[in-house]
């Protein structure tokens, strides 16, 4: 099954890799008998799917996540391998939808004209709580 990830990639069914172990949690006497962990990979760096610029992007935003250029995420929430998988795909799907996604850049403003009014009358109002808070001068 190809992911696909809109707009424009779609990960072919053959560049992903699957392992399944058994997983932690309830499921009682089931969990004991099933490989329910669902282990999804992804090697990034041999990937055709991707352009080059696409690549970049992600080895350099997912560089900390990566394993030999491989990007791998897990699923064991469920009871059933089937969900696992499905969670697994979801949540690939999103990391990668997520460092694809460019950057905003901020642009400096200047503060409204009523915020630099509050800013100067609360600069007034501290300054002569702390005068009232002075000595009296001695005569």
């Amino acid at each position: 099954m190809d992911l696909d990830i809109p707009p424009s990639l779609k990960i072919p069914a053959s560049e992903l890799s699957w392992r399944f172990s058994r997983s932690s949690g309830p499921g009682g006497q089931h969990v004991n008998t099933t490989d329910t962990r669902a282990e999804l990979s992804w090697n990034i760096v041999n990937s055709a799917a991707l352009s080059d610029e696409q690549r970049q992007l992600l080895l350099q935003r997912l560089g900390r996540r990566l394993v030999a250029g491989a990007l791998t995420v897990t699923a064991s929430e469920e009871r059933s391998q089937l969900r696992n998988r499905e969670l697994a795909l979801a949540k690939l799907a999103g990391l990668i939808t997520a460092a694809l996604v460019p950057e905003t850049v901020r642009r400096a403003s200047k503060p409204t004209r009523g915020s630099a009014r509050r800013h100067r009358v609360a600069k007034e109002r501290r300054s002569l709580t702390k005068q009232q808070r002075r000595r009296p001068a001695a005569e």
